[in-house]
Formats: C-alpha cells, sequence, structure tokens
C-alpha cells in the first residue's frame, strides 16, 4: 500500500465528481416531481422506486463485487445511468414534458446502478487503505459525499431556474465521463484470487447473512439501524415538501434547506475525519440519533412563517451534521470486523436491510402526509429516531459492540487482519 494515499485520493475525488452531477439531475428530478404534481403520495413513490433495487439486490451483487473486476463495477453503472439520461432528455424534448413512468423507470435504473456501486465502494476502501486509517478515510468518503450535498442543491437550483430540465438531465453524461476519466488512473487490487469460482448467487447471500450472525452484536445494531431508517426516511423524503407547501418557499430555497443539511453532514464528516480514532464508536452513534430525532420532532413544530423556516434551517444544520455519524461510523465497524474478499457479500446484506425499512414507511407517508399534513410526519418521525437512539444504547450486544470489536484487533497481528478476525 505505497501509494495508497494517491490511490484513495484520487478515488474519493472522483466519487465528488460523479457524485455532484448525479444529484443534480436527481434534485432537479425531485423538483419537477414536487413541482408538476404537489403530492406527498407522488413524492414518496418516486423516493420508494429509487429505493427498491438497493434493497432487493443488494443481498445477491455480492457474489460478483467478490468475483468480478471492481473498477468496471463501478464504472459500467455510470455509463448505464448516461445512456438513460440521454433517453429521458430526448423524450422530454421531444414532448415538452416527461412521461410520469418514464420519469418513475429513470430512478429505478438510476438506484439499479447504485446497487452495485455502493457495496463496491465500500469493500474498495478496505483494500487500499491501511486498517489503522480506515475510519478516517471513511470519514473522509463522508465528506466527499456531504460536499457533493452542499453544492448540488445550490448549483442545481440554480441550473434549474435557467436551464429546461430536459438539458439538465444531460449532466450525468458529464458525470459519467469524468468519473471514468478520473478512475483509469486508480489502482484497485484484482481479484483474480477469486475469479476461478463461478458466482453462486443464492448461496453467497446465505454467506453473507452467516456472516453477519457470527459476529456477536451485528445483527441488533442492523435492525435497530433499519427501524431509525423506518422512523427517518419518511421525514428526508418530504423535504422539498415541507419547504414548498409548509413554508410556501421557492427553489432556491429549497434548494437553500438541502445545501445547509449538507454543509452539516460536511462538519460531521469532518469530526469524523480528524477525529476518527474514539475507541468506543457506538457512542457518537447514538447520540447523533437522539440528536436528529430532537431536531426534526422540533422542526415539525415550527410555525409556518418566515421566521420559523429560519429555526427549520438551523435544525436542519444540527440534523445533517448528526446523520453523518450512524451512515459513516457503522461502516467502518463491519469493514474491520471481515477479511476484503468477504467484505462485497456482506455489505449486500447490510445495506439491503438498513435499506429495507425505507420502502416500507414511504409505501405509508406519502397518504399519512397529504392526510395529516407534512410537518406531522417530522414530529413522528423525530420522536421514532429519539426512541430508536435509545433502544440502540438499551441494548448491551450493540452497545458494546466497537469495544468487542476493538478488543479483538489489538489482539490480532497487523498481517493476520487481512485474513479477518
Amino acid at each position: 500500500m505505497t501509494n495508497w494515499r494517491r490511490n484513495s485520493y484520487l478515488f474519493l475525488f472522483s466519487q465528488f465528481m460523479t457524485g455532484i452531477t448525479s444529484m443534480i439531475v436527481q434534485y432537479a428530478i425531485i423538483w419537477y416531481l414536487t413541482q408538476e404534481s404537489g403530492s406527498a403520495t407522488i413524492l414518496s413513490y418516486a423516493t420508494l422506486l429509487a429505493m427498491l433495487p438497493m434493497v432487493l439486490l443488494s443481498p445477491f451483487v455480492g457474489t460478483f463485487i467478490d468475483r468480478w473486476n471492481k473498477k468496471a463495477l463501478l464504472i459500467v453503472p455510470d455509463l448505464v445511468a448516461a445512456a438513460f439520461a440521454v433517453i429521458l432528455s430526448v423524450v422530454g424534448t421531444l414532448n415538452s414534458t416527461f412521461p410520469l413512468w418514464l420519469v418513475f423507470v429513470s430512478l429505478f435504473v438510476r438506484s439499479l446502478a447504485q446497487a452495485f456501486q455502493m457495496p463496491t465502494i465500500q469493500s474498495i476502501l478496505p483494500t487500499i487503505v491501511p486498517d489503522d486509517e480506515i475510519t478516517k478515510i471513511n470519514g473522509q468518503l463522508g465528506m466527499v459525499q456531504s460536499a457533493t450535498m452542499v453544492v448540488s442543491p445550490a448549483l442545481g437550483a440554480l441550473l434549474y431556474a435557467f436551464i429546461p430540465i430536459n438539458y439538465l438531465i444531460l449532466a450525468d453524461v458529464l458525470g459519467a465521463a469524468l468519473g471514468v476519466g478520473i478512475l483509469a488512473f486508480i489502482s484497485i487490487p484484482s481479484n483474480l484470487s477469486n475469479l476461478v469460482e463461478k458466482p453462486r448467487v443464492i448461496a453467497d447471500a446465505v454467506f453473507g447473512f452467516k456472516r453477519i450472525a457470527s459476529a456477536r452484536g451485528l445483527w441488533s445494531m442492523l435492525i435497530i439501524s433499519s427501524l431509525f431508517t423506518l422512523m427517518f426516511m419518511p421525514a428526508a423524503s418530504l423535504y422539498p415538501l415541507m419547504t414548498f407547501q409548509y413554508f410556501k418557499g421557492s427553489v432556491f430555497q429549497a434548494g437553500v434547506v438541502e445545501m445547509v443539511w449538507s454543509i452539516g453532514s460536511l462538519v460531521g464528516g469532518a469530526i469524523i475525519g480528524v477525529f476518527g480514532t474514539w475507541k468506543d464508536r457506538m457512542r457518537p452513534v447514538v447520540l447523533a440519533i437522539v440528536v436528529l430525532g430532537v431536531a426534526f420532532s422540533l422542526s415539525g413544530l415550527l410555525p409556518g412563517t418566515s421566521s420559523g423556516f429560519m429555526l427549520f434551517v438551523i435544525f436542519n444544520a444540527f440534523a445533517g451534521m448528526a446523520i453523518a455519524f450512524p451512515s459513516t461510523l457503522p461502516m467502518a465497524m463491519i469493514q474491520q470486523s471481515f477479511p476484503p474478499d468477504e467484505l462485497g457479500r456482506v455489505f449486500g446484506v447490510c445495506m439491503s436491510l438498513s435499506g429495507l425499512a425505507g420502502p416500507i414507511g414511504l409505501l405509508f407517508v406519502g397518504p399519512l402526509a397529504d392526510a395529516l399534513g407534512v410537518e406531522w410526519i417530522f414530529v413522528l418521525s423525530g420522536v421514532g429516531s429519539l426512541l430508536c437512539g435509545l433502544l440502540m444504547f438499551a441494548v448491551p450486544s450493540t452497545r458494546l459492540y466497537d469495544r468487542r470489536l476493538q478488543a479483538r484487533l489489538a489482539a490480532v497481528p497487523t498481517e493476520e487482519r487481512s485474513r479477518g478476525i
């Protein structure tokens, strides 16, 4: 790993360049749906379709990630998403509007690409980064993703105001070209030792479940994290509608809300990237979930005035900072819990489990928000998130997971960790 810094920083830069264009397109599509429909149900179903491939396919893509060329698994999905962006742009140009079904299919295809890319990214990091730097690099990856979210809403709102959406969607093509170009200069270890084995889709999915079960406390952590997603995701999907409908805001204000959330996430990622050497990483995870729950609850109780909107932005910054911890630190713990050649299968199952609760919540949140008001979804999500944080602290196997992991790592020589602990 003599060039690990060069590789890892180029890798982070490639994720930033592809992420920013992808998120600009994502925001453009969501704002388009919000303005055209004004319906929480349409917005929640769109988010649901964007999540389904990750949930349904993640347990089964791990077998390919652990056996196929990982660089190709990052490049090919980007090219597919870019090709579909061209199709969507052409149809929108010829028809002057986008058929709703085609927008939904576009979101589905983008999520299909992410179903391969997200576990691949997490499985690549331990192969190019030393074990004692993995938490910090995960924090820096979180910073990159947050920086993407900082720039994308503001830039997306500006471009959305001046560029027709059928042309703005083509930013995906630019992002794919930049990402592929940067990845060409990155050295990523191959899976040649595993290529002799054919992918075993069902058997390797079962293997992922069994490996997770072998790590004491990991199942309970994942289940509680899924409950947290069930509580958190519905409100998170309705941020644009909260701004447009409840606070009577504009596209620019919606962009500001998303940008402030991302600045908070950037700060949280920076804290992890700089100080990510805690001996017990579960403590900041639990504290962060509690902070997010309080921030969401208070947001839903604000008056729909300009002063209420300002407080909403402030609470949003704290929630954004908090989400960086449960999104990042458990990933580092899992990366250190298993050998690199198993991480594709393990992360495939983990990401499916963590994402399963989101679609379940989104099935009901749209009609519920239309009936009760979007602000009450924030109150319910906040209270539910707060309870999840308290539950994570109350379950001993979850609360003590990282302490036990650190003790095992300290007892195993560095050269043996690549074979698992």
